[in-house]
């Protein structure tokens, strides 16, 4: 039998190959399981970018997100567009989500459009309605069928918001399709709530495009003109990312997937940003007094 002679450099030397070897094992174990824990905390780095259209809903469910995931370390970048604008950047994958896509009729044209492009993955609200609106004390008028009757207590005008609102569009549509001696006033969400105060302030006549949800309903006592035509359909407000936002950030699918406004919920939340001078931080204020219901839509690995 051979025999083997050991010196002490042998042994060192045999030592620290072992040392090494099991050092390196163990940083790559170590890296893997910091990959996976980490994996959050890397996604949080990226910046979500969210458009919003410049509408009640659309700014409350926008700013109660932003504040929402702030407050679990995300970045988070908010920016109002016109809807088409929207649409076309998120299908180009130049920003993330959308909150407020009025699916799936009074945005049907842009879904028709971008839909193959853009996913749908929840529901911010899910009793959307528009159509024509006017105070309850106007009484002599029940139904878009019957305003030519009195156009002129009207002055003619139907008073909308933006041209590039699907219910801008819809309400083209029933002054063509109910012959109405209108036109309609193109105008904004803020513009047209102001036009609307000051009729109701001096129990004026006026008629104008209105959607539910809005806080107009909690602060206004208002109807809708019934539609026999059903010009203006039912809707959901729907949530809509780009395509790869599920595999970019999974954790914040989810979460977007659960979230979801009652209408009491979603009415609350708008009155409070309506009543702030900042809509940032009443969003924040009314996360911090919903915290129970707003982390119910949150997974596990997003929470801090």
């Amino acid at each position: 039998m051979q025999k083997f002679k050991f010196n002490v450099k042998t042994i060192f030397a045999v030592l620290m190959a072992t040392a090494v070897l099991s050092f390196s094992s163990c940083k790559q174990g170590a890296q893997k399981e910091g990959a996976e824990e980490g994996e959050t905390a890397a996604n949080k780095s990226e910046q979500v970018q969210i458009l919003y259209p410049n509408w009640a809903e659309g700014i409350a469910f926008t700013n109660l997100a932003k504040a929402a995931l702030e407050d679990q370390g995300y970045d988070v970048k908010i920016t109002p567009l016109e809807p088409g604008p929207i649409y076309a950047t998120l299908a180009k994958g130049d920003a993330d989500l959308m909150l407020d896509a009025w699916l799936p009729h009074t945005h049907s044209d842009y879904w028709e459009k971008y839909g193959d492009q853009i996913n749908k993955i929840g529901e911010s609200f899910s009793g959307g309605t528009t159509g024509l609106v006017v105070p309850q004390y106007v009484d002599f008028v029940d139904s878009i069928q019957n305003l030519n009757e009195h156009a002129d207590r009207f002055d003619g005008k139907i008073i909308g918001i933006g041209s590039g609102a699907g219910i801008h569009r819809n309400t083209e549509k029933a002054i063509q399709e109910y012959g109405l001696d209108f036109k309609q006033v193109t105008s904004s969400g803020p513009a047209m709530m102001a036009s609307l105060k000051r009729a109701y302030d001096k129990k004026e006549p006026i008629v104008i495009t209105g959607w539910k949800p809005h806080h107009m309903w909690a602060d206004y006592d208002l109807k809708y003109l019934k539609d026999p035509q059903e010009i203006y359909p039912k809707d959901v407000c729907a949530i809509v990312t780009r395509q790869g936002f599920k595999d970019d950030f999974p954790v914040l699918q989810k979460f977007f997937t659960n979230f979801n406004l009652s209408e009491t919920e979603l009415y609350n939340l708008m009155d409070a940003i309506e009543k702030s001078e900042d809509e940032l931080t009443a969003a924040q204020q009314w996360y911090e007094d919903h915290k129970v219901l707003v982390e119910s839509w949150m997974p596990e690995d997003m929470k801090k």
